[in-house]
């Protein structure tokens, strides 16, 4: 049995949201400067994930000033306190190496509204649907 495997085994997973390459999300990550400790939210869309087990990781990209910055974290960082999905992107690619060359608006994915993957309650529906069902009935 190699090393890493042992490892794996040693330390269980963190469990981590469910998210996927296109979406938005904000990592909170520990930053340690000096003897202090504190936490800084990066926020960006997933770009990648590579891996699996114990050296996996996923690449998040986000524009600061008109300029791409990328982090690369590993999933099971002990430095990455929380990972919350703010918007699920809807993509046919695994790879969204494309946006390295867009800013702006050229940057905006397609959303899917998916309760389970945001982590919110979805609404109701707005269309009148349940009104008109409800006045065929009486």
């Amino acid at each position: 049995m190699s090393n890493i495997r042992r490892i794996e085994e040693a330390f269980p997973a963190v469990a981590l949201p469910d998210f996927r390459v296109g979406d938005t999300v904000d990592v909170h990550v520990l930053i340690r400067e000096g003897d202090k400790e504190r936490i800084q939210v990066f926020n960006g869309t997933v770009i990648r994930r590579r891996g699996g087990g114990f050296d996996a990781t996923y690449t998040v990209r986000r524009l600061v000033q008109g300029q791409g910055v990328e982090r690369v974290f590993p999933v099971h960082s002990p430095f990455v306190k929380k990972v919350e999905v703010k918007r699920a992107g809807k993509v046919r690619r695994s790879r969204l190496y494309y946006l390295r060359g867009r800013t702006g608006k050229g940057t905006r994915l397609r959303e899917i509204v998916d309760a389970r993957r945001v982590g919110e309650a979805m609404p109701p529906a707005a269309d009148g649907a349940d009104a008109q069902a409800a006045s065929v009935q009486e």
